[in-house]
């Protein structure tokens, strides 16, 4: 009963994995629709939304919220924040703007091998050369992803583009560590539902993307018409609301449900679900390179599922 309770478990973890693949893929279509704005605008503009979204959504139970956080917690929400939320958008989006696309996303490719290897390291953790495969399938698809636009000569200057890759690493780093101490502090917190943590991750962004208002005043917003004012306030909104609340919601759900080592996995949905909506957009197939990137991007959570079932596989066959 308790393999199958596990399997039950591991399979509502993966769904739920997919639905924040599918929500956050949404993200990568913001700068193409709001073309004219800064990453830091639509980082602030995103953020400004979901804590909005998350105060008046968590209101109610604010009161019980804090009875239950301890002085730990409070620091953990606002590392958590700007590593997962605010750091993390504004490096990806200037990554993808000085480095272009397919070389940010040849370096956040290997997000689930960095979560993978990490979390190889927890207690009770299926051995790392059992997942080997699912890593070495992740890596191919990551090189096949970046391969084609990193063997066409750039157009911007070596520094810019050094720039674009230290920026690409830095979100590597800044989401490895929210995707490991977030799963850490939802195993901690017994007493807090996923959701709750959720919204109050997004409350405390909200209120660090209000600190960083001035800054992006002071720099200057741009010459936008009412028209262009709308757009970027209804983009913000959508993906505030389908990426942030809902998409991380799942995620939680997810991270509470899944080892580690699977939750790294789970990461490459989000790859996923983005070749396709960028496919959508330009309104065209994917290349060679690119479909071999998905059907290894498929294989990698395929060969990882695999993996983490066989073990429960044994464990029911000595005790029959």
């Amino acid at each position: 009963m308790g393999g199958a309770s596990t399997d039950r478990g591991h399979w509502t973890g993966i769904v739920c994995g997919m639905g924040a693949g599918a929500l956050w893929g949404l993200v990568f279509l913001a700068p193409a629709l709001v073309r004219d704005f800064r990453p830091l605008d639509l980082a602030i503009g995103r953020y400004l939304a979901y804590g909005l979204m998350s105060g008046l959504l968590i209101a109610p139970r604010w009161r019980s919220l804090v009875g239950k956080m301890t002085s730990g917690a409070w620091w953990a929400l606002g590392w958590l924040a700007l590593a997962g939320n605010l750091f993390y958008y504004v490096l990806l989006a200037t990554a993808v703007q000085m480095g272009g696309i397919a070389m940010t996303s040849l370096v956040i490719g290997f997000l689930p091998v960095a979560v993978t290897i990490i979390g190889s390291r927890e207690r009770d953790a299926v051995p790392l050369r059992r997942l080997a495969p699912s890593l070495l399938l992740c890596g191919a698809g990551a090189l096949c992803i970046g391969w084609q636009a990193i063997a066409v000569p750039g157009t911007a200057s070596a520094t810019t583009q050094i720039i674009g890759f230290l920026c690409a690493v830095g979100a590597l780093i800044s989401w490895t560590a929210f995707a490991v101490g977030n799963t850490r502090w939802l195993g901690r917190l017994g007493g807090i539902s996923a959701q709750d943590w959720n919204l109050a991750i997004g409350l405390m962004t909200g209120a660090q993307a209000l600190l960083l208002l001035p800054v992006a005043l002071a720099m200057g917003v741009g010459h936008h018409d009412a028209a262009a004012w709308t757009k970027f306030a209804a983009v913000s909104v959508a993906v505030a609301l389908f990426a942030s609340i809902v998409g991380n919601m799942l995620w939680n759900r997810m991270s509470r449900l899944l080892p580690l080592t699977m939750v790294g996995q789970m990461i490459l949905f989000e790859t996923g679900f983005a070749l396709i909506y960028g496919f959508l957009w330009e309104q065209r197939l994917p290349t060679v390179l690119e479909s071999a990137a998905f059907a290894l991007v498929v294989g990698s959570v395929i060969s990882c599922i695999a993996a983490h079932r066989r073990p429960a596989a044994t464990e029911a066959a000595a005790t029959a």
